[in-house]
């Protein structure tokens, strides 16, 4: 028996939409949002790992010279330019000399005329001298002369008087030989001051090195102590290096570090922290470090290049460890999605150290062998079915 025409088309209607549901759920639940989210998953291994700190810094010379006169004066001469070698007592500099010359000329003339004034003071002592050992043996003659009444009771005392004024003379004189001799002291004083003056007019290189910066040109006045030339001593580098506080736990003095110049595409330069600095930045909340070269590369780098600076820690012991990639955050605490008979669920955790390489040590809340998730291909929810995989493109979608 024929069915009806209507009943035809009413069955492939049917057929047509069950197709389409099918299709559809099919869709829906393979790549639809109802479909499993791709993920890679880890499992939590126990091994040993190396912390290393990380910081950013600049290329600067350990040692700096800052070369100035002592006294104030007008600059007469540079001999030198920035970047020129310079060796240890080079001239670099002078100072216009003014009248210092002239008024060690006087000095000179000065002290000639004390030591001759000296000479004059001990001619005027020996005088004096021996008109005293003269009177004193005159004085002692007549006391002689009195006790036979040769002489008078007054000559007697004229004589003693005599003594006494040649006594006088003496001491004078000797005083003025001392004022002489003192004049000549400080006339050489005065002279030896102003000699090194004039020595330090003239800016010697104090070491070997290079010309930093040239802070004046002839002709200028400058104040003592001001800065007329400033060099650097380039085989004494390092590198000022400064590590995020929240990560700095650990750095100090003699750490192996490994130095990253900018100008070196990045390959690394073996190092050394030096010193830690007692001052940390308060407005970049950063800690500072000096961190020397173990040995000088070639070409030298240039004062102020970037400087990439990977400092290693011990080696910690063994612990549970899984990758830094599969921490999320939820109500701002650090959790894990964790995985266990293909279902996922968060799991709150606790952390550790951390090395370079993404490792983080777990100290609670996971335990060597579970999986977790690392990567996944959308943001996940208790309720999302997953799909392991290790095809990237799958996670990228």
């Amino acid at each position: 028996m024929k069915l009806p025409s209507v009943s035809r088309r009413t069955l492939m209607l049917i057929g047509v939409g069950a197709v389409t549901a099918a299709l559809f759920g099919y869709v829906v639940l393979r790549s639809g949002p109802l479909a499993p989210v791709a993920v890679r998953i880890a499992t939590v291994e126990i091994r040993p790992i190396s912390p290393a700190l990380f910081g950013i810094g600049t290329v600067e010379a350990r040692f700096s010279y800052k070369i100035g006169p002592t006294i104030a004066g007008r600059v007469a001469k540079i001999n030198v330019d920035v970047g020129n070698k310079v060796r240890a007592g080079q001239v670099l500099a002078e100072m216009d000399r003014v009248d210092l010359d002239e008024r060690i000329a006087a000095l000179d003339a000065a002290i000639r005329r004390a030591e001759a004034a000296i000479q004059t003071a001990q001619a005027q002592v020996d005088d004096a001298l021996a008109r005293k050992d003269f009177a004193l043996a005159q004085a002692k003659r007549y006391e002689e002369l009195w006790k036979t009444r040769t002489v008078s009771e007054v000559a007697v005392e004229t004589k003693r008087q005599d003594g006494q004024v040649a006594d006088a003379a003496l001491s004078a004189a000797r005083s003025n030989l001392l004022a002489s001799q003192q004049d000549l002291q400080r006339n050489r004083a005065d002279r030896d001051g102003l000699i090194k003056q004039r020595e330090n007019l003239v800016l010697l290189a104090p070491v070997d090195g290079v010309i930093a910066a040239r802070k004046a040109e002839p002709g200028t006045t400058m104040v003592a102590g001001q800065a007329v030339i400033e060099m650097i001593d380039p085989k004494n580098l390092w590198i000022n290096a400064r590590f995020d506080q929240i990560a700095a736990t650990g750095l100090r003095q003699d750490l192996p570090a490994s130095i990253a110049l900018r100008s070196r595409a990045g390959k690394g330069v073996p190092g050394r922290v030096a010193r830690v600095e007692v001052l940390a930045d308060a407005v970049t909340e950063e800690n500072l470090a000096k961190v020397e070269f173990g040995a000088l590369p070639e070409p030298l780098p240039s004062i102020g290049e970037l400087a990439e600076v990977t400092v290693a820690l011990p080696e910690l012991p063994a612990s549970p460890v899984i990758p830094n990639a599969a921490i999320q955050s939820l109500n701002g605490k650090p959790v894990v999605w964790k995985v266990e008979d293909g279902k996922i669920h968060v799991a709150a955790v606790q952390f550790g150290a951390s090395d370079l390489d993404g490792a983080v040590q777990v100290t609670n809340g996971l335990k060597v062998g579970d999986q977790i998730v690392v990567y996944s291909a959308s943001r996940l929810a208790s309720t999302s079915r997953i799909r392991m995989t290790d095809n990237s493109t799958e996670l990228l979608k």
